[in-house]
């Protein structure tokens, strides 16, 4: 099996849990290189990966073909750029960057170089959005009319990571952080809308970025989509509620893999690794084929951010489809872009 060699931009929450555990047993891979810039925190789990302590020492000495981004959204551009400029392909996590005309930068530079950049949106591997893509798939939902897709969280206390909580730090704030998720997932379900209205703000007041939104996006065929999410969520609501013209799914945010991850539990290989659900996470209620209404309550199968690093390796084996690359995030950056100034201007934004 051709071996693919791998290097970790940083070692903190995402390095940990989102990336060092499948880059380690996906047997394609192997994690050669990782930054840390004071710790060896790597060295318990990892001891082939040589420490480096800066992107810039990683990039001039590591043999690696493939670099993880996964350091705060305020640095993404620059390392991206630096690892293109040193021949190598690029995996940088969501949200891609700051601005869409940073992406845009990022897109043809990787095309100029013949190399490949994809962005990590992991949440198309979660349980219950593959879910809600089955059951629109199936088309007993008739016409989609209606869509809200939620990510609340109950954290009403400030984190003090100043590169998610400064409002002065361009790409802070839940809009560019939970948002570049529902955005992703809004367009991959329906597709580019053609306007948008946005509310952004933070309830937790005006020295801390953006912790509400709620953008309303506007298609073509009459659909509305909501995109929503606040941290003064104790009770959860769906997190996925589609209307159509024969009936209605209602979808709980149900996959727990970040929590399995952070708990330890390693991602096997080519299984379903994750606890199987003890209840049913969704209802479908439809008119069938007769015109008679139809109750069901639906479970979601396992969702797998195995799938991602799968994906990634069968482009650079096979050349098959690359997983999110880079100018297909771009649309989800020119929707972020345009919910900031709708917000700013409080008005309805062409797109």
């Amino acid at each position: 099996m051709q071996l693919v060699k791998v290097g970790l931009c940083a070692f903190g929450m995402s390095g940990k849990i989102f990336h060092a555990p499948f880059l380690k047993e996906h047997p394609g891979f192997f994690m050669a290189a990782v930054v840390e810039r004071s710790k060896e925190d790597s060295k318990e789990k990892y001891p082939d990966a040589v420490i480096y302590r800066s992107v810039e020492e990683m990039l001039e000495s590591a043999d690696i073909e493939l670099v993880v981004v996964n350091t705060p959204v305020q640095t993404h551009f620059e390392y991206t750029k630096k690892a293109l400029e040193a021949g190598k392909n690029v995996i940088v996590e969501k949200p891609f960057t700051v601005n869409l005309a940073e992406a845009e930068e990022l897109s043809r530079l990787a095309e100029e170089k013949g190399l490949f950049l994809s962005v990590y949106q992991n949440r198309r591997f979660d349980r219950d959005y593959l879910q809600v893509q089955k059951i629109i798939n199936e088309g007993k939902l008739g016409n989609i009319k209606e869509v809200e897709i939620r990510f609340d969280r109950f954290r009403t206390q400030p984190s003090g990571k100043a590169h998610k909580e400064n409002p002065d730090a361009v790409g802070s704030g839940s809009l560019h952080d939970l948002g570049s998720h529902l955005v992703d997932q809004g367009v991959q379900y329906f597709g580019f809308p053609e306007k948008l209205f946005a509310d952004v703000f933070s309830m937790k007041g005006k020295e801390f970025a953006n912790d509400y939104f709620e953008i309303i996006l506007f298609y073509q065929n009459d659909l509305r989509l909501r995109l929503k999410s606040s941290v003064f969520s104790k009770e959860a609501h769906y997190a996925y509620i589609i209307h159509g013209d024969r009936g209605s799914f209602l979808q709980e945010r149900t996959d727990n893999q970040e929590n399995e991850l952070a708990s330890g539990v390693i991602p096997e290989y080519g299984k379903d690794w994750t606890q199987p659900l003890q209840e049913p996470d969704g209802i479908l209620n439809f008119l069938n084929e007769n015109q008679e209404t139809e109750r069901i309550y639906t479970s979601s199968d396992p969702g797998n951010y195995m799938n991602y690093y799968q994906q990634i390796y069968e482009f650079i084996v096979f050349g098959y489809a690359l997983p999110s690359p880079a100018d297909e995030i771009i649309k989800n950056m020119k929707i972020i872009d345009a919910a900031m100034l709708s917000a700013r201007e409080g008005r309805v934004v062409e797109l």
